[in-house]
Formats: structure tokens, sequence, C-alpha cells
């Protein structure tokens, strides 16, 4: 019931996200997505550790065929946040034709590192398992968060099966025949970074370490090679699906020198990417016409890469 009155009360609140010339086409667009969207909420798509990790769609009512969907992962250090919080950062995706799914995952008071990377991947097996019952588009897929949700979105994105870290997940058969004894490899058809972590151990120690990261990583004896195994820089190589990252450049909570590595790395792969910088720009907190300019260029972007018309 939590997630549905956030959801209500997203909608009345629109208008960062509807970019409408006049307050009738707004309010047009929240009374349309209020009569066509519905919510299933807390699904429970991984147990971990006597954790249940939980998940909610919001879909179209009726839809024609598959929906381009939009897989997000809440922010808050790995230690903190919570999927109702993110509610407003759904919206756009539902103006630009999305179904959504919104994780949750296991915080670092429950387990630590590289748990929530195993969580979002294996939310992602969800997507794929139930991709029938939702009406989710398998082709079109993308992946998004902010700050650790960021560096989520970017793990899930990038790591492939032989990585480990799928191996909790629920089993997933994607031909539908016998089982294969290797974990099959899951695509998405693009990652929306919001100012993600992608160099995990230069948060853990150092000039630029964070409590948050700290925490996550805990006390673990090989804390290095875990950072390692989940930082993106680690995962970047040809043929990897198009990212777009979003970043301020004055952000003091994730450097934004995270952003600039990830995508000179992504340059020399040569995989299509795009590092969309907000200048003066903290760790959020955009103003209303950043976070505009922010929403357009991740709709130019899906739109050029086939993702969206």
């Amino acid at each position: 019931m939590r997630l549905v009155h956030a959801l209500r009360l997203s909608v009345g609140s629109l208008c960062l996200v509807a970019a409408a010339s006049t307050a009738a086409s707004a309010a047009d667009w929240t009374v349309r997505i209020a009569n066509q969207f519905q919510v299933t909420a807390d699904v429970t798509y991984l147990t971990a550790d006597g954790y249940e990790s939980k998940l909610d769609v919001i879909a179209p009512r009726d839809r024609s065929g598959p929906l381009p969907t939009l897989l997000y992962i809440h922010g808050g250090g790995w230690v903190g946040g919570t999927k109702a919080r993110a509610m407003l950062q759904l919206l756009p995706y539902l103006e630009m034709g999305f179904a959504v799914v919104n994780v949750e995952y296991r915080l670092a008071r429950v387990a630590l590192a590289p748990a929530a990377v195993e969580d979002a991947r294996c939310a992602l097996r969800w997507v794929l398992s139930n991709a029938d019952s939702y009406g989710f588009d398998v082709d079109r897929i993308v992946v998004s968060g902010h700050s650790a949700g960021g560096h989520l979105a970017l793990t899930t994105g990038m790591l492939q099966a032989s990585a480990g870290q799928d191996r909790r997940c629920p089993a997933w058969n994607p031909t539908g025949g016998r089982a294969d004894a290797h974990e099959p490899e899951m695509r998405v058809a693009a990652m929306v970074n919001w100012y993600g972590i992608t160099d995990v151990a230069d948060l853990v120690s150092g000039s630029n370490a964070k409590t948050y990261a700290v925490a996550w990583m805990g006390g673990l004896t090989d804390w290095r090679s875990v950072a390692q195994r989940v930082s993106p820089l680690s995962h970047v190589r040809s043929g990897l699906p198009p990212i777009l990252t979003i970043h301020g450049d004055a952000d003091d909570i994730v450097p934004f020198d995270h952003a600039v590595r990830l995508h000179a790395a992504l340059d020399r792969a040569e995989v299509p990417a795009k590092l969309h910088r907000i200048e003066g720009g903290g760790h959020g907190g955009f103003s209303v016409a950043e976070s505009l300019a922010a929403y357009q260029a991740i709709r130019e972007f899906l739109t050029e890469h086939g993702v969206i018309d």
C-alpha cells in the first residue's frame, strides 16, 4: 500500500517529468498515467541470507505487445535507500512508454559485498523469466540507477555469467528446452548510469575513501579482490550494450573522475557510449532545467540505439 500511495503522490507532482507546455496538458498526462498503469507490489525475486529481496512492477493495464522495460535499482551507498523513495525517478520512463521494474536488494546490514550485485543480477533474470507474464520485451531491457544504483546498473548490464554473480539466482532456461550445465548469459539493450561508482576500491581506501563503501566491504579480508570483481571498470570490453552516464562534475560523493575513466575505457573498447556532463552539478539535486536536459539526453540516446521510437 505504501508503494501505491507513493505512486499516487508522484503522479500528482509531475511538473519535472511531463515537460508539458501547459498546466492542462500536464494534468491530462497525470490522469492518463493514473488510469492506464497498475502496480504489482513486493514480488519476491530472491531469498538469500534469510532475506526476501523484492521488486515492484508498474506496467500498462492494456498493451498491444511487448514493451520496452526499465529495470531500476535505487541508490543509497549499498547501505540505505528504498525502492519506494525512487518512485518519482520512474515517471519519465512511464511517459516514454516503458514498463518499469523497481528493485530493492540486500543492503550491507543484511549482507556485505557482493550481495547487492548478486541481487541486481537476479532481478534481471526474474525480468527475463517473467517477460511473457508481464509483457516485457526481452530485447529492449534498459537497466538504470542513481549512485550505488548506477553502479549496480552497470554491473548488471556488464557482467558475464562467468563472473559468478548469478549462482544464487533461481534457475532460468532461455531456450525453453533442456537446461544447460552453464549459467546462461543475460543481455540488456542499454544502461543509463546516474553518477554511479565505477572503481569501488578507490572509495574504500585512499584519499577518496567513503564511509558507505567501507561499510559495504566491512571486514572482508579479501576486500581488494572483491572490489575489483564488482567494479565496472574491470568489465569493460568490446561488444557491451550502449552506456549513457549522467554525472555532475562537482560531485563530492562519487568523484566525476569515475565517469571520465569509465568512458575513456569504453571509447578504447569501441563501446557505444555517451557521458552527459552537468557543469557544476553535485551528487544529484540537479535543477529542473538540468534534469529535463538529462532526461532529453536519455530519450535521444535510447532512440538512437533503437530501444524506443
